[in-house]
């Protein structure tokens, strides 16, 4: 399956999800105008990408956020649970979740995440 990519901009992330390659990214900021406009490509990609996926399949979320708005919190939830199918497809998947050190905003909201959903998260400080 073909790769998906974003380059980031000041307020958007980069998009990285390669399968071949094995490397799932959202790395920037995330308050685009419209979230929804912009995170539907994505959403569209990883449906498709859903259609594949099995058991062999060990799939590590790199997420490094430096901000993200409210509307885009409710986006990436959405987004977490489409890898939460990949598990109930039978893949392993866990979240890498970085955030800078002393930004405690950030290590909050991956904390709060983790509880939502029923993927594993790894904590990284930087």
């Amino acid at each position: 399956m073909k790769s998906y990519f974003i380059e980031r901009t000041d307020d958007t992330p980069r998009l990285n999800f390669d399968p071949k390659a094995n490397i799932f990214q959202i790395v920037g900021k995330s308050m685009p105008d419209n979230p929804v406009k912009f995170y539907q490509p994505a959403f569209d990609w990883l449906n498709k990408f859903a259609e594949m996926v099995n058991e062999k399949y060990n799939i590590r979320l790199e997420v490094r956020f430096d901000y993200f708005n409210t509307a885009s919190s409710k986006i990436f939830l959405d987004l977490l649970d489409e890898f939460q199918k990949f598990i109930e497809s039978g893949a392993t998947v866990v979240v890498e979740w970085h955030s800078r050190k002393g930004d405690d905003d950030m290590q909050e909201a991956g904390q709060e995440y983790s509880e939502l959903v029923e993927i594993p998260f790894e904590f990284k400080v930087n």
